[in-house]
């Protein structure tokens, strides 16, 4: 593969950094690129309980001699690190013999400090044996883990049938299976580590030390940070991953989709260096030697943020859409089995307002098939059966305005006033007739007070 060959000296550092973070190795981080100093990438690991460093020399070029090796021994031994410390040197080329001899010797004479070489061919093997891909000089995440997208232990459309319980005048058996799709959405989860000191001639007056754990929508744009509750939902379910089976899933789900993930590894890396560089960076008051108050701005050098990993998976999104006469209602979700976070609830939504959420009362009307709030439900005349206001057909008896499910009941209704006595048709308006009651009452009152009675 020829476009490690296209790179900057930078950029191979980026790949080399990530390549070794993805083969699980601690504290990857590059040194600072202010001058050559015989190493570009440390890391460490823990060999038989014990922690040593890995100081890495990274050559764009196609032929790495001996002295390269050489540099990076003497390197090694001013690296300060308490514990052992080894080396290595990587290439996008190839090491002359009397580079190999010389890293050889320091093997088998039980150097401290030895040196392992990896060339081109090497990298692209390793890059291939953990299963990333050297796009376009970058690492191109390839994953084909995902979260369940469904509880296998219900029914794949059970958060529906759960959301509808809640509306009123409607039963689990008058609803129809509703549309079922689910969008495989790329996420990485990046844990990172921020550590630096800001000093000035009265002594440290900031320090970061602090371990970041974020969930990042990884599809094409720009990448977003996810809600707390999405990121809470993938980050608890790592561990309990399945293989991304499009023909399986695609007999559960009457459609399913899988996106890409929008940007190689690197760039998502170096983007959360970014980030994290902008929320650490805060202003200090601090009083100097000379009594004076000064304000500094701590900002951590890139260098200070350490992306210890960045897991990549696919996070479900399933939304169901159910056709109920007139209206369309859909549910969407993000899933992890049977954990899930609702990211759209048009079912706990009034259909004629902006009303919605789940601390209202909402009610199903079996002529239109609205789902309304309590604002827009009224009760049908004829059959005393729930109607909503954006179908009843409407007028007025005994100055109240009745609901009628259409134009035959609205018949029917009048019909039936025609033939109704006087108290009859009074009771059409409970409260006007109780009103005239009470008023026919103070009338009768007055006249006995004026007449002397009481």
């Amino acid at each position: 593969m020829a476009v490690l060959d296209d790179l900057s000296g930078f950029e191979f550092e980026d790949v080399v950094e990530d390549v070794f973070r993805n083969l699980g190795y601690e504290n990857v981080r590059q040194a600072e690129r202010t001058a050559d100093e015989g190493r570009d990438v440390i890391m460490e690991e823990v060999v038989d309980g014990t922690r040593r460093a890995i100081i890495v020399e990274c050559k764009h070029t196609d032929t790495v001699g001996r002295p390269v090796v050489q540099k990076l021994h003497s390197a090694i031994a001013t690296f300060d690190f308490e514990g052992p410390k080894h080396g290595m040197v990587v290439t996008t080329g190839r090491f002359t013999n009397p580079a190999q001899e010389y890293a050889t010797r320091l093997q088998q004479n039980d150097d401290p400090h030895p040196i392992e070489l990896l060339d081109g061919e090497d990298l692209r093997e390793i890059a291939d044996e953990i299963g990333l891909d050297l796009y376009n000089g970058r690492i191109e995440i390839l994953c084909d883990e995902t979260l369940r997208p469904y509880d296998p232990a219900a029914d794949v459309d059970a958060a529906v049938a759960e959301a509808f319980r809640d509306i009123e005048n409607i039963e689990a058996v008058d609803l129809p299976a509703p549309y079922s799709e689910a969008t495989f959405r790329p996420v990485v989860a990046v844990t990172a580590d921020t550590n630096a000191v800001f000093e000035t001639s009265v002594g440290v007056i900031h320090r970061i030390n602090e371990r970041t754990r974020f969930v990042v929508h990884a599809d094409r744009g720009h990448p977003q940070v996810a809600d707390d509750d999405v990121a809470t939902l993938v980050t608890e379910n790592l561990h309990a991953t399945v293989d991304l089976d499009t023909d399986r899933f695609g007999n559960i789900f009457d459609e399913i989709e899988e996106r890409r993930f929008g940007q190689t590894q690197t760039a998502y890396k170096e983007w959360a260096v970014d980030r994290l560089q902008d929320f650490h960076t805060t202003t200090v008051t601090y009083t100097g030697d000379n009594n004076v108050t000064y304000n500094k701005t701590c900002e951590p050098n890139r260098s200070d943020i350490s992306v210890q990993s960045i897991e990549p998976v696919y996070l479900p999104e399933v939304r169901h859409t159910t056709d109920l006469k007139e209206y369309t209602y859909a549910y969407e979700y993000y899933a992890a089995g049977p954990s899930r976070v609702t990211a759209e609830d048009g079912i706990h939504r009034c259909v004629h307002c902006d009303t919605s959420g789940f601390d209202k009362t909402y009610t199903y009307c079996p002529n239109c098939g609205a789902i309304a709030c309590d604002s827009h439900i009224k009760t049908e005349r004829v059959e005393q059966e729930p109607v909503c206001t954006g179908c009843a057909v409407t007028e007025r008896f005994a100055l109240k305005t009745k609901y009628f499910y259409d134009e035959g009941n609205l018949e029917a209704f009048r019909e039936e006033y025609t033939d109704m006595s006087i108290h009859e048709k009074a009771m059409e308006n409970k409260l006007l007739a109780g009103a005239s009651v009470v008023a026919a009452l103070l009338v009768v009152i007055g006249l006995l007070v004026i007449g002397g009675v009481i």
